[in-house]
Formats: structure tokens, sequence, C-alpha cells
């Protein structure tokens, strides 16, 4: 198992965050998604390494941005 962090920016509500957390969830290979409105953290986690490409991408496709990729 596998375990990566991330911080999102400009998630302001929880619709933000149900986007996110859906976006992220169709990754293929992700078992969990965590995140944290408050602090911007996105918690990933997964049976083996996944790319940070596309956990970037399936963020700029909910519409925010990774801070630290």
């Amino acid at each position: 198992m596998s375990i990566a962090t991330y911080t999102v920016k400009g998630m302001t509500c929880g619709h933000c965050v149900s986007s996110v957390k859906e976006e992220v969830s169709e990754v293929s290979g992700v078992t969990n998604v965590e995140v944290e409105l408050a602090t911007g953290l996105l918690t990933v986690d997964s049976d083996a390494p996944v790319d940070s490409a596309q956990i970037v991408a399936a963020v700029e496709e909910a519409g925010y941005e990774v801070v630290n990729p």
C-alpha cells in the first residue's frame, strides 16, 4: 500500500472537496481519498505508487491546483 499527500489550492467549500475527491478517486489504482478543506491537504491511498501527474491532472480536471506536485 502507498500513501501520497498533496496540497490543493482554491477549494472554498464542501462542494469543492467533493469534486476533488470524486476526480481523484477515478484514477486507476487509487483505493481511498481524503480531502481536508481547512488545510487543502489531499491524501491518496493506493495499492501501488500512482504517478503524481495523474493526481495533478485529476485535481485540475476538478478545477483546482496542486501546490506541491
